[in-house]
């Protein structure tokens, strides 16, 4: 079977006069369908890893395959629509645009991508209704809490259809009430969709809750773990 998200021998490199290695080899591959954390120590390259996994920066050595493409292989205009094609972002802050609606702001990527002004309003309101905001499509980020705000910027990732979501501490800026109903989504969405979801964690008790444990430590993987099915949440 073919991984729809691999990493082979992925080195990141920073620094001129000074080099410092954030990874040192990394092999992954995600299948359609998992439930990923990627955990470790604050410097372990989690992020790094993240930004490369996502097409959002080029390893210095290593590949990337989304969905069978390399994507070190494109220009930056084939890579900017591979990412619009095939993922979807979460990251530690929501970065709405604050002038427009929940709906206005799950509608961008789409209407960015040529999907009609009907269409994206439609699959908008509906991802919202799949995160909880039904109530809240024509409210503006600045009258929305916290988790309200990062529930919306999940519905933005996933209107688009993607195969995969990628999430960097999605939980980061929320308290333990507000983190909980961001994963118990997440579950949800990769249950229930059957969204593959990697997610980039420091908290071990949500990492927990993912299908799988990848466990990076001064850039290496260290672990790799399965949970049985019997142990995930139905």
């Amino acid at each position: 079977m073919t991984a729809l998200l691999e990493a082979r021998k992925l080195t990141r490199t920073l620094g001129d006069a000074v080099r410092q290695e954030i990874l040192h080899g990394v092999d992954l591959s995600v299948e359609r369908g998992q439930f990923v954390a990627i955990t470790g120590h604050s410097g372990s390259g989690k992020s790094t890893l993240l930004y490369l996994l996502g097409a959002l920066d080029r390893p210095t050595s290593g590949e990337v395959l989304i969905d069978g493409v390399d994507a070190g292989a494109l220009q930056e205009e084939e890579r900017c629509q591979l990412r619009n094609e095939k993922l979807g972002f979460v990251f530690q802050f929501h970065f709405l645009l604050p002038e427009f609606s929940a709906a206005e702001n799950v509608m961008i990527p789409l209407l960015r991508r040529g999907v009609p002004e009907a269409e994206a309003r439609a699959r908008a309101a509906a991802a919202l209704t799949d995160v909880g905001l039904a109530e809240l499509i024509d409210r503006r980020p600045g009258k929305m809490s916290g988790g309200q705000q990062q529930r919306v910027a999940i519905a933005r990732a996933v209107a688009n259809r993607p195969a995969i979501v990628l999430a960097d501490e999605p939980t980061g800026n929320l308290d333990s009430q507000n983190g909980e109903r961001i994963i118990d989504l997440f579950e949800r969405l990769n249950r229930e969709q059957g969204i593959t979801i990697v997610m980039v964690t420091h908290d071990l008790d949500f990492a927990q809750r993912a299908s799988r444990q990848v466990v990076l430590k001064d850039g290496r993987v260290v672990a790799d773990v399965s949970a049985p099915s019997s142990a995930r949440p139905s």
